[in-house]
């Protein structure tokens, strides 16, 4: 299975690529790394990960960053809502998850 980004989640995405990447050489390329080998475990095990409430939107963390991967599985690909940090804006990206 593969993945797609709602087009808000592919900014922030980009957004913490760029932020890490300025705070010190090569910290953007570890986000990137981690996110990729987090998304290739939702992608082979995509009903392994915790479920928001009773919807369909499960969440998978980054180990090393402070983020959570929201996301639906659709019948192909993954759909990423958010790259939600841990404690900041609760729920904001909800208003994404409408079909």
């Amino acid at each position: 299975m593969n993945y797609r980004f709602h087009r808000a989640a592919l900014a922030e995405h980009l957004d913490e690529v760029a932020f890490f990447e300025s705070r010190a050489p090569g910290l953007g390329a570890d986000y990137l790394a981690e996110f990729e080998a987090v998304m290739a475990r939702v992608c082979a095990t995509p009903d392994f990960y915790s479920r928001i409430d009773r919807s369909d939107i499960r969440k998978a963390g980054l180990k090393r960053f402070p983020f959570h991967v929201m996301y639906r599985v659709e019948p192909a690909p993954i759909l990423i809502l958010a790259i939600a940090h841990h404690r900041r804006r609760p729920a904001y990206w909800m208003g994404r998850a409408g079909k």
